[in-house]
This record gives structure tokens, sequence and C-alpha cells, in this order.
């Protein structure tokens, strides 16, 4: 992205093109606790956390930012995938205990994922079902399988081999979050990218995800422009 393709707007309120997130995370949180405080009903509160991930999903494309997974923690959250995304573009992938999933969502999740495989603009993943735990148990066994079957050595397995075999392994290179946001005042993660997020700058806000836009993401993104990743590795020493 070059520097005439980030926004003017985003520019003014000090964003840095180089230093956009490739890649963001977000637990949706919030949308019962919004509609009961309107007294809306927990439909109307999960139709306007639609709207507000569409936004979310427009505006990280429009800003350069590759993919976004995004945890749902109801199903609701995909009940018509077909009218949720404009697809131009943009590759869906569903992650997430597919057992826990309805006939009638596994077929939505297989059509829309089909609709979209050939698109690679822009990667949105949606963790339903999801757990980090699950995730990391089923890659043991997806390599246990193989150990089983005198394909792999046991010797030869490593964070590096097992993180390939994580459900976000579909983004490649950029498969574990730069940013996870986390709305709704709550701070933890609630099982959710555990192994992914271990050098995952991690970003809380009490807006509930039915309220969270443009004026709550830019924050977001300045906070993380303003730290300092290090991966693990020591701070050197100024001395």
């Amino acid at each position: 992205m070059a520097d005439d393709d980030l926004p003017q707007a985003l520019v003014q309120r000090g964003l840095r093109k180089e230093l956009m997130p490739r890649h963001v995370a977000f637990v949706m949180d919030g949308n019962r606790r919004w509609a009961e405080a309107r007294g809306l009903t927990t439909a109307e509160g999960h139709e306007a956390g639609s709207r507000a991930l569409k936004k979310i999903r427009q505006l990280s494309v429009a800003w350069g930012i590759r993919a976004i997974t995004v945890f749902a923690f109801s199903q609701e959250n995909f009940r018509r995938p077909e009218e949720e995304v404009d697809w131009n573009g943009i590759r869906l992938h569903v992650i997430g205990d597919p057992s826990t999933r309805p006939a009638s969502l596994q077929d939505a999740v297989r059509e829309a994922e089909e609709m979209t495989r050939n698109n690679s603009r822009f990667h949105m993943i949606l963790a339903t079902g999801y757990s980090g735990r699950w995730d990391i148990v089923q890659a043991c066994r997806e390599l246990a399988a193989k150990v089983q079957d005198k394909l792999l050595n046991p010797e030869d397995i490593d964070e590096a081999m097992l993180a390939g075999h994580l459900s976000t392994n579909v983004l490649g290179e950029f498969a574990c979050p730069d940013l996870l946001i986390r709305t709704s005042g709550e701070l933890r993660l609630s099982n959710f990218l555990l192994w992914q997020s271990a050098y995952t700058e991690l970003y809380f806000t009490n807006k509930m995800w039915p309220d969270f836009g443009e004026d709550e993401y830019i924050p977001a993104l300045k906070d993380f422009q303003s730290r300092e990743r290090r991966f693990g590795q020591r701070k050197p020493s100024s001395a």
C-alpha cells in the first residue's frame, strides 16, 4: 500500500500506513447486553452486531488490512452469510468444531466458502463453535494420526509444525493476528486463538460490539501503532 493509499483522514488522525496491522482479530461481545439496555430482543442485538461487522469489514478492506478473524459467540451471527457480505474480492473461511453446527448452518458455510474460494484481496475468518483449546487438540490429533501412520516421527514435531495444523493456517504467513480487539469491557480472551495470540497486541474497550465503528477502530489502531513489538525478545539495553 503506497503512502497515498491510506485515506487522508487517517493520516491526519496519526495513523501510519507502514505500521498498519495485517491481521486483526475481534471478540464481538455485547450484542445481547446492548439490546437489553434498549428494550430490544436478543435477535435485534445480533442484527445490530451484524451491521457493525459489515462496517468493520469495509473499513478494514479500505485501510489495507489483509484479514480479520471474528469470534462469534452466537451462531446467529452466521444465519445468512450470502446476504451479510459483499464478496467482491473477499474470501471467507469458517473455523471451529463442525459438530456443534446444525446441518443448515453447515450447508451455508460450505456454500459461502465455495463461493469465495478464488478471492484473495481480503480474508475474513468467522470462528463459530470455536475454542482455542479445541484448535490445539485437533492439531495434535492430526499430528498423532500421521505418527500412527508412520508418516511422521514424534521427534520432528516442533512449534512451526503444530502451528501449521491450526485452523487459522488458511491465512499462511499472517495466520497469527497482530492485534486483537475485545468489546464490552471484558478483559480476557475467552478461549479465543490461544496459541495464535502469543505475541498479539491486545486492546480492550468498554463499547458494546454494535456501537463499535470507525471512531472506535481508529483509536485501537493508533494504540497498536504506539507499541513496541518484540515477539518475546528482550528490549535492547540503552547502556
